[in-house]
Parts: structure tokens; sequence; C-alpha cells
């Protein structure tokens, strides 16, 4: 069949092939290991595939929304232009993301664009702004679920036992509360490394002094391969700092 340049797969970025690769990969390791230990055998588990599914469908089009409502406050209407200013999650599902939020409990959505030209604020200010807005939601919205986890055995005690099983400790509602707030966990940490295009990289170059835009643009070419070669690499940049998020939101909210 004939194809136009510039479509199929030369029509992709390089941080997309990049992606494409990775996802296939990751579908080999874990058809290699799921036999059990492996990281697909969770999609056998309903409480993880509705997580998954609320964190594609709610976390992260709060997640986005929360930038563009950033962005908007401070005096630009881009993302109100592009349809970005909603929580309709058609808007904001990157379809790549998504499946690795279902495979691995990390992802992410459509950026939402902004132009800080448009901003009444400090540029450098209102970049920490909205770069921030959007991991702070994850944050947030693990911690009303913990608040709600916390409180189920409450509720269990006024129901019927067949319902009662469902809320209690252990049971079907439990796990997938504490499900979706550990992967809201893992996107607050995850956003904030600081590596294009993730929210910590527009965090380190606002505080970073010159213009450092070249270097941005050109980090951000393989920023995808960086990202995985340091979650898959060295997990502990991740892993203890979503560890003590966890303990801290537990001992705030429970």
């Amino acid at each position: 069949m004939y194809r136009r340049p510039g479509s199929g797969w030369n029509a992709l970025t390089n941080n997309q092939k990049i992606g494409v690769v990775i996802v296939a990969l990751l579908l080999i390791y874990g058809v290699l290991t799921s036999g059990g230990s492996g990281f697909l055998g969770r999609l056998g588990n309903p409480a993880w595939i509705l997580a998954a599914a609320a964190i594609i469908f709610v976390a992260l089009p709060v997640h986005e929304m929360a930038h563009a409502a950033m962005a908007v406050a401070l005096g630009d209407d881009t993302p109100r232009h592009q349809g970005r200013y909603t929580l309709n999650p058609l808007a904001h599902i990157d379809p790549m993301g998504a499946l690795l939020i279902l495979f691995t409990g990390f992802g992410w959505a459509k950026p939402v664009m902004w132009n800080p030209r448009n901003i009444r604020v400090d540029r450098r200010l209102g970049s920490i702004l909205v770069a921030i807005a959007g991991p702070l939601s994850n944050l947030v919205l693990a911690a009303l679920a913990l608040f709600v986890a916390a409180r189920l055995p409450l509720l269990a005690e006024a129901l019927p036992y067949p319902v009662r099983a469902f809320l209690l400790p252990g049971g079907f509602v439990n796990g997938l509360l504490f499900f979706f707030v550990q992967i809201n966990v893992i996107l607050f940490v995850f956003n904030l490394i600081p590596v294009p295009p993730l929210d910590g990289s527009h965090v380190l170059f606002a505080l970073l002094p010159g213009d450092l835009t070249r270097l941005q643009w050109q980090l951000s070419r393989y920023g995808l391969l960086i990202i995985f070669a340091v979650v898959f690499l060295a997990p502990s940049i991740v892993l203890v700092p979503v560890q003590a998020v966890l303990e801290g939101l537990a001992n705030l909210v429970v």
C-alpha cells in the first residue's frame, strides 16, 4: 500500500518512537514473566483495572485541567482556545500514556499548551505555578481517596455483611482505593522528575539563571528515553520518595 511521506512511523516524534518501542518491550517482558510475578498479572485484578480506569478518566484529566486552570487564572486563555480547559477525558487522554498507566502504574496525558507571554506575573514564577499545579492535583486526589479509605470501616458497620465485606480492610473497595492512592502518588513523584517533558523540568529551568531554552529543547528530544532509563535502571529514585509521600499522607489523613 502506498504511504505518503511523513505518515505512519515516520510521522512520529523521537519521543513517540521511543515510547512505542518501550511499550512493546514492556508487553514482551510482561508476557514472559506473567506466570504470577509479572506486572501483567495485575491485569487479572478487577480492583487494579478499575483504579487504572479511574486514573485515566478522572485523575489525568484533573491533572491537565489543573495546568490549564492555573494558566487561565494567570491571564493566558490558550488552554481555553485549544479545548483543554475541561475535565472531559477525551480532550486529555494520550493512548500510549494510558496504556502505561494500565500496565505499570505511571504514564501521562496530552500536555496542556500555554503561552507565558500572556500571563500577568513574572514568567518564571508563572512557569513554576503552572507546572506544579498538575502534580499537586494528584497529591490532593490521593489524600482524598486515603481519607475515604480510612473511614470505610465506620460505614461498613451500618451495612449488611455481603456489602460490608467489600468495604472492610482487604475488601474490594479498599483495594481499589489503595491502588488509586498509590498511582496518584507515583504520578506526583514521577512528574516532578526534572527531565523534559515532565513538569519538574519546567520548575528546574524556571529556577536556573539565564535563557536555557535551547538546552531544554535538546533534552526534550530524548527526554522519554532518559525518563525510562531512570525508572527502570534506578527505580529507587522514584520508589523511595513515593514511599515517603505515602507514609506522610497516611500520618496526615488517617
